[in-house]
């Protein structure tokens, strides 16, 4: 993944937010040195983002799709009240085993529960609504989350989708996961149910919620 804002901005702006908590530096460290795509990381910037989003909107139950090794449910976590809970989802059983060990560590993390299996059916057996739906998983399946997630979500809901820059392959698609991402932004800026803005946090957030 490459840097959109310039990388010496990405610094400036990463020594200028509150430090990772241990555990968080600790997990990233790991990561990096054991997971063979590591940028997947969502990383001290987005997690101190989401953690403060989770924090501002008040949301109590939240829905991630796409655990990695759990850097963004345990930033999310932090936020949440005793009485608030994060079903995180993912497939792969190496990322769940890294994940759910630091879950284990963390004071946070008896408010999250960890469902291995393929998403779009997990999210079918799941009940209710979600105040927050984190996207950060497979990009050619983008658009099927946004449409299971988008009639789940709470009166005063949000939708955020990672990674919607692409490193600003979008400008011009040419595989076909850069494709699905800039299919589904296209979709997005035109979906008369919704309210959207795209940031040009890390590689591209899109904070969506219904009208």
């Amino acid at each position: 993944m490459s840097f959109i804002v310039d990388e010496k901005i990405e610094e400036y702006a990463a020594r200028h937010s509150t430090p990772s908590d241990p555990l968080l530096a600790e997990l990233a460290e790991e990561t990096y040195a054991t997971m063979s795509s590591p940028q997947m990381l969502t990383g001290p910037i987005e997690g101190r983002f989401l953690e403060l989003l989770v924090h501002g909107s008040g949301a109590k139950r939240i829905l991630e799709i796409g655990t990695f090794t759990g850097y963004a449910a345990l930033s999310m976590a932090a936020a949440l009240p005793e009485d608030g809970h994060i079903d995180t989802l993912d497939i792969e059983p190496k990322h769940a085993e890294v994940a759910q060990r630091y879950f284990d560590r963390s004071p946070h993390g008896s408010k999250i529960t960890l469902h291995l299996g393929p998403a779009i059916e997990t999210i079918g057996e799941l009940e209710g609504e979600f105040d927050l739906v984190f996207i950060d998983a497979d990009k050619e399946s983008y658009d099927a989350y946004y449409e299971a997630v988008l009639p789940r979500l709470s009166a005063r809901g949000l939708i955020a989708i990672d990674n919607t820059l692409w490193s600003g392959r979008v400008l011009d698609p040419q595989d076909e996961s850069t494709k699905k991402i800039a299919a589904l932004n296209d979709k997005i800026a035109a979906d008369d149910r919704v309210v959207a803005v795209q940031l040009t946090i890390r590689d591209g957030v899109t904070l969506v919620r219904r009208r």
